[in-house]
């Protein structure tokens, strides 16, 4: 029975799908600027336009810049692994088909399970965020959304500034204002349709084909791109002339912890790099891709190192940029980047800002769900789902029933649901699934020495088993109520499996 459930999917199988070609497989079409604009488009969003601000001025202060740093360590542990396996199995479905190959059904199960939250939950919780930025946009351009469908049902809205915000997270900008919230215009939402509409944009581009998803995702990554440069000369300019400003915002550049893990100090570094790690997230889905690369063999490592080092610059260079602008204590807001070019007094720099928001966590949005659909794509070949979540639209070759079942769930998440704690849920499922990865390529490379290999892991085993305890330690500073979830949703997953995917898997039923 444990051999049945441990039973990996051969190689040779693996190679003869990632062969396939007419109207029943995915059109390789990626080149490797296509590859790296679809990690940059995954990775810059959410972390650097919210998340940086907040961790800073809760966890890790002006050392911020440090927790960007350890997180991108980890990431590039990951990263190495999983550019060996996107050269050497070049088929969508990313670590779900890697630990197929390697470590067998049930934790090919358990990782393509984990995979939805990374991805589906992840650009649910991206798109709440994309309305926040894109209503506070089309308020400075005079375009006003009534306040009851711009969040999720029953929150608490009031207008302060010339926008309607969340009351929650002004409760502490009002008291240090001096403003008593009963006093300011109120609003409870009822539905979040600036969210929805944003899933179901994205979901239509998806659909129509993966060429056009990529050149649309390479338009939004170089406008995004180029609004970050804007910000670092504009905020870099500022420091230049303004260094006793900057002094005095890094002093002290690593706070004295409050006493409490997490709150400043060597602690609070670790726990920011474990908060601002979903600003890394994405560029993992790039090998999801693999199966629609012109040369995944020599691209896919390109697309996913590439990348990651591109974001780990650009997010290094930011996160010091805003603390020294802005004292880091008044960074926990939700546009931290908008609040810090204000501060230069370069009035455009908001609008501009905010135009990059809306633009960078769309692409997020984007590559997420092509993420989440090709995972499923995979699944549904190999026996584990039912056949519908691999159909493929005999015109744009693309898996179009999953795609859209995938967009309406999302879209349902985004619009209906308070998503809060799901950031830090996104967190431990892709940590785990880096987990699976690294330990994926020390074993096969234990196994299976003779296979050709396009790309290699430097110093294996070392980098494999320092990419799982580093991804180990993150997974051990995030709070229990997370592991609790991931517990929960991990039980739900393998009830799935054992009423359905493991009678139906034809791997089991190949061997038999």
């Amino acid at each position: 029975m444990a051999s049945k459930l441990l039973a990996t999917k051969p190689l040779h199988v693996i190679m003869e799908e990632a062969n396939e070609s007419g109207e029943g497989s995915l059109r390789r079409a990626l080149g490797p600027v296509n590859l790296i604009t679809l990690g940059i488009g995954a990775i810059i969003g959410a972390g650097i336009f919210v998340l940086t601000g907040q961790a800073a001025a809760t966890s890790a202060g002006p050392a911020i810049v440090l927790s960007f740093i350890l997180s991108g360590i980890i990431c590039a542990f990951a990263g190495l692994c999983y550019a060996e396996f996107a050269s050497l199995i070049p088929i969508a479905g990313s670590a779900y088909t890697y630990g197929y190959a390697t470590l067998g059904e049930l934790f090919a199960w358990i990782i393509g399970w984990d995979l939805i939250l990374e991805y589906a939950f992840g650009a649910a919780t991206v798109a709440s965020g994309w309305s926040g930025y894109c209503v506070s946009f089309l308020d400075d351009l005079g375009i006003h959304i009534p306040p009851r469908w711009i969040d999720t049902p029953g929150t608490q809205l009031v207008f302060y500034g010339g926008h309607w915000a969340e009351l929650d997270s002004l409760r502490q900008t009002l008291a240090t204002a001096g403003i008593n919230p009963s006093t300011l215009p109120h609003a409870v939402a009822s539905f979040n349709l600036v969210a929805f509409f944003a899933i179901a944009a994205a979901t239509f581009i998806l659909i129509v084909g993966i060429k056009e998803s990529a050149n649309f995702t390479s338009a939004v990554v170089i406008l995004k791109v180029a609004i970050v440069l804007v910000f670092i000369a504009v905020a870099g300019m500022f420091v230049f002339h303004h260094l006793a400003v900057a002094s005095t915002n890094w002093r002290p550049f690593i706070p004295a912890n409050t006493g409490k893990f997490g709150e400043y100090g060597i602690s609070g570094i670790a726990r920011g790099a474990a908060v601002i790690f979903f600003a890394y997230i994405g560029f993992d889905a790039v090998s999801t891709a693999a199966q629609e690369a012109k040369n995944p063999q020599r691209d896919m490592p390109i697309g996913i190192i590439g990348s990651l080092v591109i974001c780990t610059i650009l997010y290094v260079l930011v996160s010091a940029l805003i603390t020294a602008v802005v004292p880091y204590t008044d960074l926990n807001v939700s546009a931290p980047v908008a609040v810090a070019i204000d501060a230069t007094g370069v009035r455009w720099g908001s609008l501009l800002v905010k135009a990059g928001a809306v633009a960078g966590l769309g692409s997020v949005m984007l590559v997420m769900l092509l993420g989440q659909s090709r995972v499923f794509y995979s699944m549904s070949r190999d026996g584990l789902l039912p056949a519908w979540a691999g159909a493929i639209h005999h015109r744009f070759r693309t898996p179009w029933i999953s795609s859209l079942v995938v967009g309406v769930a999302v879209a349902a998440f985004a619009s209906l649901i308070p998503i809060g704690d799901l950031a830090v849920l996104v967190n431990i499922g892709t940590l785990l699934a880096f987990v699976i990865v690294c330990a994926g390529v020390w074993i096969l490379r234990v196994r299976r020495p003779d296979l050709p290999r396009p790309f290699k892991t430097p110093l294996v085993p070392l980098v494999p088993i320092l990419g799982i305890l580093t991804s180990l330690a993150a997974m051990l500073s995030l709070p229990l109520k997370t592991w609790i979830r991931l517990l929960i949703w991990l039980v739900v997953g393998l009830l799935i499996y054992a009423f359905y995917g493991r009678k139906h898997s034809k791997v089991r039923n190949a061997s038999q």
